[in-house]
């Protein structure tokens, strides 16, 4: 089995790589590196109509992400990744499940533009967080992350942490190294690497 249908098959049942060991991780990534070969998107950055909209996260190495789930009494919920190109905009949410009532959520926008490197420009961007947001998810009246994202964009403060990034350093960039209608693969910065579906 190769392709889509084999990443998807080696990903499945890891809880998007919290329950992945360390041969699941190197077989995943092998999966991972043969997709990309068979890229069918080159210069994902002008694909704007598969780019956009928004992403479900499938797998990650991000240890950033996957220890949410180690925090006392609380489940890392979906992780979704909105992308609006024609503002530059990205909008990261993670739900966090748990105890009933205190449901939370952790959210972070960003703005992004072309990599400068010329050669990596139409497939890398420079991603400038700007705001991050995270509270109880019936305190925002969090409903989807569609809804919220529209909350975010009408410019409302919230009854939660939310304040503006500002520092240098909440920079960094991402790389898609495989993008078609409903999968994509990114690398960022740091090493690691993200597999999403897009949601319909």
């Amino acid at each position: 089995m190769f392709g889509k249908a084999a990443l998807l098959e080696a990903i499945a049942g890891k809880n998007r790589g919290i329950l992945a060991t360390e041969t699941d991780r190197q077989a995943i990534q092998a999966a991972i590196v043969r997709l990309e070969e068979r890229n069918p998107t080159p210069e994902p950055l002008q694909a704007t109509e598969l780019l956009d909209g928004n992403w479900r996260l499938l797998y990650t190495t991000s240890q950033e992400l996957l220890r949410i789930d180690l925090l006392p009494l609380f489940k890392l919920g979906q992780i979704y990744q909105y992308v609006r190109t024609a503002t530059a905009q990205i909008y990261n949410i993670a739900e966090i499940s748990g105890v009933p009532y205190l449901e939370g959520f952790v959210s972070v926008a960003a703005r992004f533009e072309p990599f400068p490197d010329e050669s990596l420009s139409q497939r890398r961007v420079k991603v400038n967080f700007e705001r991050s947001i995270l509270g109880l998810q019936r305190l925002v009246n969090y409903q989807s992350p569609e809804a919220f994202i529209e909350q975010i964009d009408s410019g409302k403060k919230f009854t939660a942490i939310d304040f503006p990034i500002t520092q240098r350093e909440q920079k960094g960039w991402l790389e898609i190294t495989y993008l078609d209608e409903d999968l994509r693969i990114g690398r960022g910065n740091e090493g690691n690497v993200f597999v999403l579906t897009k949601v319909k």
